[in-house]
């Protein structure tokens, strides 16, 4: 476990000497500046949990340094430190948001339990955070397949290094989730993990979003921006659709990642990190090489721990386990009574395709546990989720619609009606339709065909 680190703000040769040999014996990592400028440029190149800053500095005053730093995106505790008759002044910082304050001449004792009492209470609310985030991960590995427990496996390997680790698998298989729990399993869980979504992020604001940037070096920079790659340090950075990353960023990547250290966009000085990479695909990145997208070198340095996500197709013997954890969950929240499921609809659960995997299953049943009112849910419930506009009557839905706009829709409410007719049991469909199994669940892949359309 990292160490957790302070930074001494205080003018005085002395002050900074005592405390950074307290500290330092208490087994806390101790930087110490001299005046409220040179901390401030500590602050941009580290995190740090905790400061301990003078009130009287040169030049710039303690309390205007206390402002920027919890202007800052992620500012840390801060602890005060007053001389005689500055105690209002002290009163007044921990208005703007100071921990506490201690009171000069120092006392051992009030230090030291000061400064575990200031990074308890940063402790606790990291930890209320990441009880958040645990929370998101409680329905993904429910199940007793092989290829959960495979899965279960792979991720506590994963957690015991700190190896880069590519996660694989279709959308709705629990990507972000399986990298959460691998972080939280790992020596590196008290620390913070960060999400960077790279197909939501625009190509030209993705290069300050990992890496930021300094005061200055863009028309809006009006104070310094702390990379996600700095804001993870000690902990896990998670890349979402790696393969969405332009060229560029993956070549600043390689650098960083093999460097390990980079630049601050408008910055000439490196900043070192400490922080895990893990990403994530939907896409097969082999094939975006070959089409030369993406980069071979940064694929080999994130493919270190290979971990690929089986679809809920392919695990067909989880879906009632997973079924009832999920009534009995949303019914709990929601305030209802359990509901059960009949054996006809459980049939035609286990018979569909599922093309948005878990997550598409957990959305169902919500629906279900608030649109039904019945205690059973049976296969008359599912017409409930197909009966949308696109349905209605031929002559509305297809008014104004170009030839084959209307002839897509109208085979999808045909092939959606035959699913219906046959408890989306996809054999029967098909032969019902009188074309093969692989032909329909092509058509139902291409027209988008769900519980939910």
């Amino acid at each position: 476990m990292s160490k957790e680190k302070i930074l001494v703000i205080d003018d005085e040769a002395s002050i900074r000497s005592s405390l950074k040999g307290i500290l330092e014996d208490e087994g806390y990592e101790v930087t110490s500046v001299e005046t409220g400028e040179e901390g401030l440029e500590a602050l941009r190149h580290q995190n740090v949990d905790l400061v301990l800053l003078d009130i009287w500095l040169p030049k710039m005053s303690g309390i205007d340094v206390l402002k920027k730093i919890k202007a800052t995106e992620e500012s840390p505790q801060v602890v005060m430190i007053s001389g005689h008759g500055t105690i209002e002044t002290a009163v007044r910082a921990t208005k703007l948001g100071a921990h506490d304050f201690l009171e000069k001449p120092l006392s051992l004792e009030k230090v030291i339990l000061t400064v575990r009492n200031a990074l308890k209470q940063k402790k606790l609310e990291e930890e209320n955070v990441q009880l958040r985030e645990k929370m998101k991960t409680r329905f993904y590995l429910v199940g007793n397949s092989p290829a959960i427990q495979r899965l279960r496996g792979e991720i506590q390997l994963a957690a015991s290094s700190s190896g880069r680790v590519l996660i694989s698998g279709e959308n709705g298989t629990g990507k972000e989730l399986v990298a959460r729990l691998i972080h939280q399993y790992s020596p590196r869980r008290e620390k913070k993990f960060i999400e960077v979504n790279c197909s939501a992020v625009p190509e030209e604001l993705m290069e300050t979003e990992l890496f930021g940037f300094v005061q200055g070096a863009l028309p809006h920079a009006h104070k310094d921006k702390k990379g996600k790659l700095l804001l993870a340090e000690g902990g896990t950075l998670f890349l979402d659709e790696v393969g969405d990353l332009s060229l560029k960023i993956q070549a600043r990547l390689i650098r960083a990642i093999e460097e390990k250290q980079f630049e601050p966009l408008g910055s000439t000085d490196a900043v070192a990190f400490n922080t895990r990479i893990i990403a994530a695909t939907s896409k097969n990145l082999r094939d975006l090489v070959a089409k030369k997208v993406f980069r071979e070198d940064l694929f080999f340095k994130l493919n270190v721990i290979p971990i690929s996500l089986p679809p809920l197709r392919e695990r067909v013997e989880d879906i009632p386990l997973l079924i009832d954890h999920f009534l009995r969950h949303f019914s709990a929240e929601y305030g209802k009574k359990p509901k059960t499921m009949s054996s006809q609809a459980m049939n035609a659960f286990l018979k569909y395709i599922w093309p948005g995997n878990v997550s598409e299953l957990m959305n169902v049943i919500e629906r279900f546990v608030i649109m039904v009112e019945d205690d059973e849910i049976t296969t008359s419930h599912l017409s409930l989720f197909v009966e949308t506009r696109e349905l209605e009557g031929a002559a509305d839905f297809l008014e104004g619609y170009s030839l084959d706009r209307a002839r897509e829709q109208f085979e999808r409410r045909f092939i959606h009606q035959a699913l219906l007719r046959n408890n989306w049991e996809i054999r029967r469909a098909a032969s019902d339709l009188k074309i093969d199994e692989a032909s329909l669940r092509q058509k139902m892949k291409a027209l988008n065909i769900t519980f939910a359309s």
